[in-house]
């Protein structure tokens, strides 16, 4: 099993992919049309990005909630030369294929911490041994990401339920519209909010301890002073697009964004 580091994005360490591979559309996110294939007018020769420490600031907060886990360096690695230097057709187009698979070993690594998930710690094991094969083919291209997600998700939700426990009906908000809502101080410890769209919602001060927020959209949630310690498979994509503070509470694994 791959470190947790081997997980997180070196920006170092890459060839700049995702500031090329990627389509920006103009809108709240992105400052600028670019299409996929075309490197970002930001993007220096030494392929770091020229704004980095202002991309919000300047309109391309896109940028800052983008979370490769690590697909970017490792495809770099692996062409050895950069997209300047050859065709990097197939780098471009490998790595949101890469980036899922390597979200997927995320969420299994952390699924094996729980001593809760015992029990089908053989099957995680297992899963992640097979989707770490397939991260490794050379043809990505040929990948059933559709496949591997399904195959996964079925063990994760056996995680979270085996880490929740039983929660009465009023915390199973799985794939709630929670858009705008006023959560202020709320008990959602244990709380199964998967794919929950939590977008623009007041959750300062909330009990987010322990709760499954897989896949939850909180782009410009409000987690002033909530307590999200020990929530399930949050990412650092998912903690970079919300709004927090000093008191915001996270697990140990994420990192606290510069904007809060």
């Amino acid at each position: 099993m791959p470190k947790t580091t081997d997980l997180r994005a070196d920006c170092g360490n890459c060839f700049g992919l995702c500031c090329v591979a990627l389509t920006f559309s103009k809108s709240a996110d992105f400052a600028i049309n670019k299409p996929a294939g075309e490197a970002c007018r930001n993007l220096d020769d030494a392929f770091r990005c020229r704004i980095h420490t202002e991309l919000r600031p300047k309109g391309f907060q896109g940028c800052t909630v983008y979370d490769c886990f690590g697909a970017g360096q490792e495809l770099s690695r692996r062409a050895g030369k950069s997209w300047r230097e050859q065709p990097g057709a197939d780098m471009f187009a490998a790595l949101p294929i890469l980036r899922q698979l390597h979200e997927l070993l995320w969420y299994l690594t952390e699924a094996l911490t729980y001593k809760a998930s015992a029990s089908i710690h053989p099957d995680l094991r297992t899963a992640f041994a097979r989707v770490e094969t397939v991260s490794r083919t050379a043809d990505l291209a040929a990948v059933d990401v559709t496949a591997e997600r399904a195959a996964v998700n079925e063990l994760l939700l056996q995680t979270s339920k085996l880490v929740r426990g039983k929660q009465p009906k009023s915390k199973e908000r799985r794939g709630a519209d929670l858009m705008g809502k006023r959560l202020r101080g709320t008990d959602l410890s244990n709380a199964n909010l998967r794919g929950a769209y939590l977008i623009a919602a007041d959750l300062s001060n909330a009990n987010l301890r322990q709760a499954d927020l897989i896949g939850a959209d909180l782009r410009d949630t409000n987690l002033e002073g909530a307590d999200l310690t020990g929530a399930l498979f949050l990412t650092q994509s998912q903690v970079n697009a919300a709004q927090g503070n000093a008191q915001t509470k996270l697990p140990a694994t994420l990192t606290r964004p510069s904007h809060w």
